[in-house]
């Protein structure tokens, strides 16, 4: 399983993760940020389980983001 760790209150809507994993990203309507699809919150941060296959996309978006606001890591 793949860990993604999302703090929305640093996205500043770039849509870098939304090139890298359009599965997994959606830039809100609202306010122009990006939201975690699948993702739980609790305290303002935003979590998600995903399959491995994920992983590479998310990378990518984890790199690409220029706040640092994505973190991904594999978990057992």
């Amino acid at each position: 399983m793949v860990r993604i760790v999302f703090l929305r209150h640093r996205c500043i809507g770039c849509n870098a993760c939304v090139e890298a994993a359009p599965d997994r990203w959606r830039v809100s309507r609202k306010d122009g940020r990006c939201n975690l699809v699948g993702g739980t919150e609790k305290q303002g941060i935003y979590r998600a389980l995903v399959a491995v296959d994920e992983f590479d996309r998310n990378e990518e978006a984890r790199q690409n983001c220029p706040v640092r606001a994505i973190q991904v890591e594999t978990v057992r």
